[in-house]
């Protein structure tokens, strides 16, 4: 999707720098990834002592196993 953006230069090269992102495009996207992924883990740790879980490690472990047997 073709976007037009006013995006401060510096912060632009600032990200291209951290992120090794050659293009603005690919720095945007970067940025963004990163924000969502931030975000995401934010909310778990929110919700950190509100649910009550009923597995314990092994158990979590066997039924992964059983669910992706590639691994």
């Amino acid at each position: 999707m073709r976007t037009t953006l006013a995006i401060k230069e510096n912060l632009l090269d600032e990200v291209k720098s951290l992120s090794g992102a050659k293009t603005k495009k690919e720095a945007v996207e970067k940025a963004l990834e990163e924000f969502i992924r931030r975000r995401k883990a934010k909310k778990l740790i929110e919700l950190e002592g509100k649910m009550e879980l009923s597995f314990t490690l092994d158990g979590l472990i066997k039924q992964r196993r059983k669910d992706v047997p590639h691994r």
